[in-house]
């Protein structure tokens, strides 16, 4: 009876060791096989095989891992405390190294995490923060890939989260950002009134140009039109004064026909309101004209018609009385 229990428990402890000997390896994972306590292979992924109360397996996971480092408070270059919310993203490339070189990764690099974002944002003033997240996140990556590279991971990026100033100066930045749009506002219906106004004064300048060119151009064809009148009219009075005196001359007027055309020019001019005539100074000519025109005249007129006593032939002036009464005038 005690042979069959010891057979029993031995096949049972048999049992156990044959489960533990198997082991599956994850196709994202390596398992690191100890022997006796030391470091003897890497497993890749599968079944294995190990030698139960000899080996040992630890699977490393080499998934990319996310470490969220803690807020804290950070004061910039123009002492100003802010709180800063950030993200480390890491994968392992050694799975030796990731267990043997650091004993708790994740605490390590949230505060080689802390301790450089304290020093990358303190350089910088506060605007200079909030708008230069990624300088930031590149400087912090590059400075943690290089301190976890020998523990047997890298460092895919960092992420700030977000960067959260004190409430009163949150309270400045909105009414700052407030003044500054309401700045650009006016500014800019400035803008548009002014533009407004220059567009206006330049139709209105383009509209007086065009009206006095209009105008300029009417008073010039109105000239043109006067000039044309006055010189057709002028041409005509030339045309007829030519005639006239061409007539003349073809006819070869004597000096009795000049001296009555004389005569019927005084007369024309004695018809006017004036209260003075002045006579040309060679009188004498005249009447000497007239005087023969009236012998003439006398010499042809019938003998019914004469007068030997008044010296007047049907209200003509003989040559002597002409004298006189040209001067009663």
């Amino acid at each position: 009876m005690i042979a069959i229990i010891v057979l029993a428990a031995v096949a049972l402890l048999l049992f156990v060791a044959a489960l533990k000997s198997f082991r599956i390896v994850r196709p994202y994972q390596r398992g690191l096989i100890e022997r006796l306590g030391k470091y003897h292979a890497t497993a890749n992924p599968g079944l294995r095989i190990i030698m139960p109360l000899v080996d040992r397996l630890i699977l490393v996971d080499m998934r990319e891992q996310v470490v969220e480092v803690p807020a804290q408070e950070v004061i910039t270059s123009d002492n100003v405390v802010v709180t800063v919310y950030a993200v480390v993203y890491h994968e392992t490339t050694d799975a030796q190294r990731r267990i043997y070189n650091i004993a708790n990764f994740e605490l390590a690099v949230s505060k080689l995490a802390q301790t450089n974002l304290r020093n990358l944002i303190g350089d910088l003033d506060l605007d200079d923060a909030l708008t230069s997240s990624v300088k930031i996140n590149t400087h912090l990556r590059d400075i943690l890939d290089d301190a976890t590279d020998s523990w047997g991971a890298r460092v895919v990026r960092v992420e700030i989260q977000r960067i959260d100033p004190p409430p009163d100066v949150v309270a400045s930045m909105h009414h700052q950002m407030q003044s500054e749009r309401t700045r650009r506002a006016v500014v800019t219906e400035a803008l548009g009134v002014r533009e407004a106004a220059v567009t206006r004064a330049e139709g209105e300048k383009q509209a007086a140009i065009l009206s006095a060119e209009g105008r300029a151009q009417a008073m010039e064809r109105v000239a043109d039109a006067e000039r044309y009148r006055q010189l057709t009219v002028a041409e005509g009075e030339a045309q007829a004064i030519r005639s006239v005196f061409g007539a003349i001359h073809d006819g070869n007027p004597t000096h009795d026909v000049l001296a009555l055309k004389y005569l019927e020019a005084l007369t024309r001019v004695a018809d006017g309101h004036a209260t003075k005539i002045f006579l040309p100074t060679e009188m004498a000519g005249l009447f000497g004209a007239v005087g023969g025109l009236a012998e003439l005249l006398r010499a042809d007129a019938p003998d019914g018609e004469r007068s030997s006593g008044d010296g007047r032939i049907d209200g003509h002036i003989d040559g002597p009385d002409a004298t006189s009464a040209a001067g009663a005038s």
